[in-house]
């Protein structure tokens, strides 16, 4: 690994204290402001939540931006490090401000919801625009298809379908972060054995948030990410599968299968997606609404405690996402 590994540390330890250290504030903001779940129809809590978790997330990653983008600039770390992460920052400094800027966008889309309950129509359109935004920063699938438009569309289309994957999959506690975890440390360990540091940092950067998150949600929940959170985990994850070069000439042993790299490490929130979206549409009923067909439900009722369901769900994610090392 050419990158020097204590930057690695700093990435991932450096979200996870700034997630950590912020969420406490930001749970009395929303407590303070009234941002909470409250109990109802199909949840398990009998008092208030708090919907802090996406807030605080992007707290500890944007923290963590900005403090390396002061380190390198003043210097502060070895000459190595300090050159390659220059180089990173400079080749790609205009898509990190896109992807930091989508990422306050899906914040603010699903702050808005979590306040108002959007209609599905506008939170898409919403979801649509930041990924337009994304895409038009450079940050686009091609598949080796020659054409703007089609790379515009594909891109697009991934964005929203792993945002509104793992939104879906914010139904039990602790289940979003963790496949959210899970996915990124894959990304991150592809990037780093390919010697593509700063994807890897950024991956552990989301990887370290969440990392600083799930103790606070993870078994009992004293924080739920929200649609705020939710949002911004499948945004960051639809944009970390796309940064990657998972195919290059210059690997040693190339196959344009490693394209496919995401599918394998989003598959279990991707797998639920297509399920529920499948069963909701035969029985009639609109795919966004929600209800109790996720995989998760069905482990539950299958005889499992919420938290084994989870545990064995985070566990199929690691174990789908190991296929890429095929």
């Amino acid at each position: 690994m050419a990158f020097p590994l204590n930057a690695y540390l700093l990435a991932f330890f450096g979200a996870l204290v700034a997630t950590a250290a912020s969420l406490p504030l930001w749970r009395a903001w929303c407590e303070r402001t009234g941002l909470v779940d409250d109990p109802g129809h199909r949840k398990i809590h009998h008092t208030p939540i708090p919907l802090a978790g996406g807030l605080a997330v992007f707290t500890g990653i944007a923290l963590v931006v900005l403090g390396s983008v002061a380190v390198v600039q003043l210097q502060l770390l070895d000459k190595e490090a300090a050159e390659k992460l220059s180089y990173g920052l400079g080749r790609r400094g205009p898509q990190l401000v896109a992807i930091l800027f989508g990422a306050l966008g899906m914040v603010v889309l699903g702050w808005w919801d979590d306040r108002h309950e959007l209609r599905p129509a506008v939170k898409f359109a919403g979801q649509s625009a930041v990924a337009l935004l994304v895409a038009a920063a450079g940050v686009r699938v091609t598949l080796f298809v020659p054409s703007l438009l089609f790379s515009y569309a594909v891109t697009v289309l991934w964005i929203l379908t792993v945002t509104n994957a793992l939104n879906f999959n914010d139904n039990m506690n602790g289940l979003c972060g963790g496949l959210g975890l899970v996915a990124a440390a894959w990304i991150a360990f592809l990037a780093a054995r390919n010697g593509q540091y700063l994807v890897a940092s950024l991956a552990l950067l989301v990887a370290g948030a969440l990392a600083g998150f799930l103790p606070y949600n993870f078994p009992r929940a004293s924080v739920f990410l929200g649609d705020s959170g939710s949002h911004l985990v499948g945004y960051l994850l639809a944009v970390l599968a796309i940064l990657p070069h998972f195919y290059s000439a210059k690997l040693a042993a190339p196959s344009r299968l490693a394209v496919l790299s995401p599918l394998f490490i989003l598959a279990v929130p991707l797998v639920d997606l297509a399920r529920v979206v499948c069963v909701r549409t035969l029985a009639g009923r609109p795919f966004w609404l929600g209800d109790t067909n996720h995989l998760s439900h069905r482990l539950v009722r299958a005889g499992l405690t919420k938290p084994r369901a989870v545990g064995v769900l985070w566990a199929a994610a690691a174990v789908a996402g190991s296929l890429t090392l095929l």
